[in-house]
């Protein structure tokens, strides 16, 4: 490579990033050099935008960030056999930088990314042809999405609500159909967002305007809890974190059914333990992924089933990161924003 410098995207506080001018890291000679070819925001990239530090992942003022991408390889160290310059791969970000405590920042935002001690399948993953560079890039959010449908125990003819119709409750519902789940409901209070999902097959309930139990009941059927008659629902995510959806699995979880949060909440909440224990009913925690998530996303998004790249609403260069964080950070008009990057392979 001529080229010695690169733009980045830099955190510079509450509401401001700015683009500035680096140096390409110099590999070792096990170390892979990649540049991104597209870029999405996360959630927690528009929570620390909008908040401050400490209120997404843990991004340090004045350093890179930006982790859910898909690059191409754009030079290797002499001792590197696996990866060669024009190969797609995708970054885990738990292992890309060799540090977990990078996982959200990887450099997603910049035009390079240094990734030291590179290993097939661990740090970088090759990204099949049948994957759009565009599809590419949301990788990652959709294996958390197929990490929180997993932890759920899914089982074939199974049916299954999500809370939240932004890109992770969508890879939830898809994650839980891939895995033979008969019926899937999302609900959001975003019309924007819904209408997304529904023209993607799934059911969808505004429950800002929607009574849920009547519409679940007319969808699923009804089946017994604890309190009565209730939805015949196996499952319940949770990729909203608001406070109502837990109350709601609480008070409308038929016998034996099942909880998951996935969405960032760090709010303490009080359980009923005695009804969890008579109702027979779990509730499960789900973070990150597991490498078994990486290949699920990868077949499904090899599979053709569902048109993934709908769900991407908005495309900017890195030159506007600015407005295009400010533009995912409104759910009535946006779902997926991506950053595109200038690349001539």
């Amino acid at each position: 490579m001529e080229q010695s410098k690169m733009k980045a995207a830099v955190y510079m506080g509450r509401k401001d990033v700015r683009i500035k001018e680096m140096e390409i890291p110099e590999l070792g000679d096990r170390d892979v050099l990649i540049k991104n070819i597209y870029s999405s925001i996360c959630g927690t990239d528009v929570a620390v935008y909008t908040h401050g530090p400490h209120t997404g992942h843990k991004v340090d003022v004045g350093g890179e960030f930006g982790h859910e991408t898909i690059s191409v390889v754009a030079a290797a160290g002499r001792k590197v056999k696996d990866f060669k310059p024009g190969q797609r791969v995708y970054p885990y970000p738990y292992y890309a930088k060799g540090d977990t405590k990078r996982a959200g920042t990887l450099g997603g935002f910049s035009e390079y990314i240094h990734i030291p001690n590179a290993r097939k399948g661990h740090s970088l993953y090759e990204v099949d042809e049948r994957i759009s560079d565009r599809a590419g890039c949301l990788i990652e959010p959709f294996t958390v999405g197929c990490r929180a449908a997993r932890q759920g125990r899914p089982r074939p003819g199974e049916k299954a609500v999500v809370f939240g119709c932004g890109t992770i409750g969508i890879a939830a519902a898809i994650a839980l159909k891939y895995f033979g789940v008969e019926s899937v409901m999302i609900c959001d209070l975003s019309d924007f967002r819904l209408d997304i999902a529904g023209k993607m097959g799934f059911q969808v309930c505004n429950t800002a305007r929607e009574d849920f139990t009547a519409k679940a009941e007319a969808y699923f059927g009804r089946a017994e809890s604890l309190n009565g008659p209730v939805p015949d629902v196996d499952l319940f995510i949770d990729a909203a974190g608001a406070e109502s959806v837990l109350n709601l699995f609480m008070e409308s979880g038929k016998i034996g059914s099942r909880f998951v949060i996935v969405a960032v909440n760090n709010v303490r909440r009080e359980i009923d333990l005695l009804h969890l224990t008579y109702a027979q009913k779990s509730i499960a925690g789900s973070g990150g992924y597991m490498p078994e998530d990486v290949r699920d996303v990868m077949e499904i998004m090899k599979s053709g089933r569902w048109d993934i790249e709908s769900i991407i609403t908005h495309e900017f260069g890195l030159d506007d990161i600015t407005e295009a964080i400010e533009t995912a950070a409104d759910p009535q008009k946006a779902l997926n924003v991506t950053v595109r990057f200038q690349n001539d392979r």
